[in-house]
């Protein structure tokens, strides 16, 4: 066990009943895991809108049962909210204030008073208006706080078994709208059945992004791109239905 290891077990020791707030990414599950492991008495909390795509909750739902920890799922409508549906560059601290509100309401129902989260400690802060709500809020981040990166936590998940160790970092589908366009269930649900589309003809880790007025900008992996080019028709011919045009990014990613 590392400094970093231990310096995680002894912060979750003080804290031996705790909410967190769960995606079913790659830093949350450990998180849960790790509160687990350490005897921390641990109730996971997924809020589902029309941000998250169905397999994030799938993977959440497989994720709680492996590590053995309750998952209450809520439910929350961003797009009632003009200040995140008018898609604002500062629109994420309106979005995670509203999702960990709902949160605390749930976690503080079954008697919780202590929140964490899955911020690392890769993320950047002055990139991250969302983690403005997150102190306005009180939520803990203990795997920032103690200096856990992406790539520790990606193997300390391996060695754990958990299946999201190699999982794709994955952002929300209101990313995929350019800034200032306004957001709404047609162009969320679009882009989650263009992706479940490119995902099913075996690309991972990709974007589809909205490139306006209506053409596709497909942000994939370098490693994929001959795969792209060998499969251009099937790809054009599957989002034709979507999109106006479809369009390759090759600044690599």
């Amino acid at each position: 066990m590392n400094s970093v290891e231990i310096k995680l077990e002894e912060f979750l020791k003080k804290y031996p009943r705790v909410a967190i707030a769960f995606s079913g990414g790659v830093d949350s599950s450990y998180l849960l895991y790790a509160a687990k492991t350490v005897g921390c008495d641990v109730n996971a909390y997924f809020i589902k809108s029309q941000f998250q795509p169905q397999f994030e909750l799938d993977d959440a739902i497989s994720l709680a049962q492996f590590v053995g920890v309750p998952l209450t799922i809520g439910t929350l409508d961003s797009l009632a909210d003009s200040n995140i549906s008018a898609n604002p560059a500062d629109r994420c601290y309106y979005c995670k204030n509203a999702v960990f509100s709902t949160i605390w309401e749930l976690a503080r129902a079954d008697g919780h008073v202590v929140l964490f989260d899955g911020t690392n400690a890769d993320d950047d802060e002055s990139d991250r208006a969302g983690m403005v709500a997150l102190r306005e809020l009180k939520v803990l981040s203990p795997l920032r706080e103690c200096g856990l990166t992406k790539s520790d936590i990606r193997r300390l998940s391996k060695e754990a078994g958990l299946f999201t160790h190699d999982k794709p970092s994955y952002a929300c589908l209101a990313t995929r709208i350019p800034t200032g366009t306004t957001i709404t269930n047609e162009l969320l649900e679009k882009t989650e059945r263009a992706e479940e589309l490119l995902h099913n003809m075996g690309f991972s880790d990709f974007r589809i992004r909205l490139n306006l007025p209506n053409d596709a900008k497909l942000q994939i992996h370098e490693t994929q791109w001959s795969r792209a080019a060998q499969m251009r028709e099937e790809i054009y011919s599957a989002l034709k239905k979507y999109y106006d045009n479809i369009l390759l990014d090759l600044l690599p990613r």
